[in-house]
């Protein structure tokens, strides 16, 4: 006797999205479509280094209140 007869076995392979979007809300009606995003632009190092050494900063005035 199951005690949960609800749960389902889950299965060995994600599903893809495509099958996801099916179970959730059925077949796709016309006004959806799939649409293809171009590629991310490359991330400033500028931008990351400053803003890791505000982290640093922040941290180590934390540790000076202690």
């Amino acid at each position: 006797m199951r005690f949960l007869p609800w749960r389902r076995k889950q299965r060995s392979e994600p599903i893809g999205e495509a099958e996801a979007y099916e179970r959730s809300y059925g077949t796709p009606s016309a006004g959806v479509r799939v649409v293809k995003l171009p590629p991310r632009r490359p991330r400033d190092r500028q931008a990351l280094e400053l803003g890791e050494r505000l982290r640093l900063a922040f941290l180590e005035r934390l540790e000076r209140r202690r």
